[in-house]
């Protein structure tokens, strides 16, 4: 009998949010997958773990699962662990948990601590929906592309962002979107946990100089305006803009901030009217 994968997880910050479950599945796994057996090394030893560990670095994963199924097709329970939170959220462990379901093997979670919950908790955002984004593209058509798709959502907006790009994804963010309320989430359950509140345009000028330390969350309110505009209206609103001598492509921009579009849809429709 196959044995079992346990995605246990591990504390954000604050090194007591570990639970009693996910100590006792740590020290009964045959084996613990690690992002890095540097970083969760020392913390699983202390805890009285000593089970043999295995590195899943996010850029080897897809190489390195191979072996890591097998030993559970053997019949030896495993458990994974990231670096922090949650396994498989925006760390390694989504290609082992598809091949391992993929193979009939059991997969239990160990819930725990979540950046993505604790800040969203705290936000003082609407909560009762979100959409989760991850680490967006770096820049480019990728990056425009993403914040297009989820411009018209009404849900709030939960994404992750290194402390050095900070800046430049908030203005990203402003210019796709408007002044909408944003929270920038810091340290959270550290020592220097920060929920800095405020629209867009007063984040985005906060951190375009120096960027902050430490990991961060960013929220933004989801779309708030009434209803998505009818096509005749951004077709009116199009024409005053081109006779107004606007660009198409700075136009449709502002035009699907306002009317519930995606600036590609709007695009469009001012291309075939161009023609």
């Amino acid at each position: 009998m196959a044995g079992t994968l346990h995605l246990v997880a591990t504390p954000i910050g604050n090194l007591g949010d570990v639970t009693s479950r996910a100590v006792e599945v740590l020290r009964s796994a045959a084996f613990v997958v690690c992002e890095d057996t540097r970083h969760s090394g020392p913390w699983l030893r202390s805890m009285g773990v000593q089970a043999p560990l295995l590195s899943l670095p996010a850029f080897a994963e897809k190489e390195r699962i191979g072996g890591i199924v097998a030993r559970l097709e053997a019949g030896e329970d495993g458990a994974l662990v990231t670096d922090a939170g949650s396994p498989g959220i925006s760390d390694p462990g989504e290609a082992l948990v598809a091949e391992a379901v993929g193979r009939g093997i059991r997969v239990v979670p160990v819930p725990g601590p979540s950046a993505v919950i604790a800040a969203l908790s705290a936000s003082g955002l609407p909560s009762g929906r979100f959409h989760f984004l991850g680490f967006l593209p770096r820049s480019g058509p990728d990056r425009t592309a993403v914040l297009d798709e989820v411009a018209g959502l009404r849900s709030t907006l939960v994404l992750y962002e290194s402390a050095r790009r900070l800046g430049e994804t908030l203005a990203d963010l402003e210019k796709a979107f408007g002044p909408r309320r944003a929270v920038v989430a810091r340290e959270l359950t550290k020592v220097h946990e920060e929920f800095v509140r405020g629209t867009l345009p007063e984040l985005s000028e906060r951190y375009g100089g120096e960027p902050p330390l430490g990991e961060v969350v960013v929220l933004v309110d989801g779309r708030t305006e009434a209803a998505r505009w009818s096509e005749d209206e951004v077709k009116t609103a199009l024409a005053a803009g081109l006779e107004r001598g606007e660009r198409l492509k700075t136009l449709s921009t502002e035009i699907a901030r306002q009317a519930g579009w995606t600036s590609a849809e709007v695009y469009r429709l001012g291309s075939r009217r161009a023609r």
